[in-house]
């Protein structure tokens, strides 16, 4: 069996989507339930669904074999895993983002709101830019306009919300998509099993 830990939500969805069109579909997984583990022994695989933040963990320490994961978790938690390939989907960016009309003094600190708190210190350490991070968990748009910081730097799709803010994206960091990961011991015993699903997804 592969083992293979899908993110809950859209982007899961979407994913198995590729696995399915590959050859690796399992029809148990489209039936209504609460159920979290899904396997089809005809195709070799058994799926499970969990938090997209928590994919790299299942395969790091090997629970998953292979997963669907946000180069955005790549950079931010650096796990210790193989990654396989870009699936194409799932595109964002991540971006700096500020105030209309925002001007930075670059004589003061400048205070930093983000989620990812690797990506913004390597971004703004890359400029010799001094900054104090602000580590949030949600809403981050709230911390400019209420003065807890004079920036944010957070994953941008759209843009609509940061407009709708009264906030603008000022400079992208990185270009963000969904890559297909394997933990890296059961890479090695289970190189065709991976291969083929590799090869598969690329060609759909």
């Amino acid at each position: 069996m592969l083992n293979i830990a899908l993110p809950k939500g859209r982007l899961g969805e979407k994913a198995y989507g590729l696995m399915e069109r590959a050859g690796f579909g399992c029809p148990e997984i489209h039936e209504e339930g609460r159920k979290l583990i899904f396997e089809n022994s005809e195709t070799g695989v058994r799926y499970f669904w969990v938090k997209p933040s928590d994919v790299a963990i299942y395969v790091e320490r090997g629970a998953a074999d292979v997963g669907i994961v946000g180069k955005d978790i790549l950079l931010e938690y650096e796990p210790d895993v193989y990654e396989l390939c870009d699936l194409g989907i799932g595109k964002c960016r991540m971006a700096v983002a500020a105030p209309v009309g925002y001007k930075d003094n670059t004589a003061q600190t400048l205070r930093v709101a983000t989620k990812f708190p690797n990506i913004a210190r390597a971004f703004f350490s890359s400029r010799s830019r001094e900054i104090d991070i602000i580590k949030l968990n949600g809403s981050i748009e709230l911390a400019p306009i209420l003065n807890l910081s004079d920036i944010l730097v957070d994953i941008v799709e759209t843009g609509t919300t940061l407009k709708e803010n009264g906030l603008e994206p000022v400079e992208d960091i990185v270009q963000i998509s969904s890559r297909l990961i394997a933990n890296k011991a059961i890479y090695k015993f289970k190189i065709d099993e991976i291969e083929r699903l590799v090869q598969g997804v690329k060609s759909r």
